[in-house]
């Protein structure tokens, strides 16, 4: 006897397994996307952790290249390197030292890294699921069509 809550699988029909495959190979695929987009923030991340290190150990009145856009450039010059703005998410700054700044990112990304490991457990689990979903769709399949007569 099951569980409550649970299915199953063998008492499904062929086109409830299709069914439960897609949706299953559809959730994986989610997942795939957000491991993605956590893996890119991390990347970004850490790389404004490496861009805070650099400035810090720049001098003041240093000449340099800010940037505007991903592909435009001005010239500035460095005024308070102990200063920076962070920011926090949709349009919004916050002013922290440098020492905030790089504090700030390197927790960032320690949670952006543990919620990739969770969301990798989940994922290898779904993937599990939906493999042994297409293989008990296939048997069935098999089973369903008359083999070849001898």
């Amino acid at each position: 006897m099951a569980s409550p809550g649970r299915i199953e699988l063998d008492k499904l029909s062929v086109e409830q397994l299709k069914g439960l495959k897609e949706q299953t190979d559809l959730e994986v695929n989610l997942l795939q996307d957000s491991l993605t987009k956590i893996r890119t923030a991390t990347t970004r991340l850490e790389s404004a952790s490496a861009a805070l290190q650099d400035l810090s150990l720049r001098p003041h009145g240093k000449k340099m290249l800010v940037p505007l856009t991903a592909s435009l450039y001005v010239p500035g010059s460095l005024d308070d390197a102990e200063k920076v703005l962070v920011d926090v998410g949709t349009g919004y700054f916050i002013e922290k030292t440098m020492a905030q700044g790089k504090e700030y990112c390197e927790r960032k990304v320690n949670l952006l890294k543990s919620n990739f490991d969770e969301l990798l457990e989940v994922a290898t689990k779904k993937k599990a699921i939906a493999d042994d979903l297409g293989m008990l769709l296939q048997a069935k399949l098999r089973q369903a069509s008359p083999g070849p007569s001898s």
